[in-house]
């Protein structure tokens, strides 16, 4: 009966201790796929990579009258000169909230 106890006893205290462990090994599930991020150097920010960010992206190249080339095969100038261009056009979301912080 001492030894019912005590094996019962050790695998309470083995499940304490593995279950922890299970918990954090279980896969967790996407979320919505990688997130890019993008520092902005000369305004000193990061820029979420998005859809909504290469569509101003593929906006931009057509204004600059420039064939699509990806981002990151962009040289550092060029991709700089985007990042001013982007401050320069925000989305229009971004300008509907400005309108309503200045009244």
């Amino acid at each position: 009966m001492f030894s019912t106890h005590r094996i019962i006893g050790s695998l309470l205290l083995a499940g304490v201790i593995f279950a922890p462990t299970a918990v954090m090994a279980a896969p967790r599930p996407q979320e919505g796929g990688v997130q890019v991020r993008i520092y902005d150097r000369d305004h000193r920010d990061y820029h979420n990579w998005d859809d909504r960010e290469d569509h101003a992206y593929r906006g931009y190249l057509v204004e600059h009258h420039r064939e699509y080339r990806s981002y990151n095969d962009q040289r550092a100038r060029d991709q700089r000169n985007y990042w001013k261009w982007r401050h320069q056009h925000p989305d229009r979301e971004e300008r509907r909230d400005d309108r309503r912080e200045e009244r």
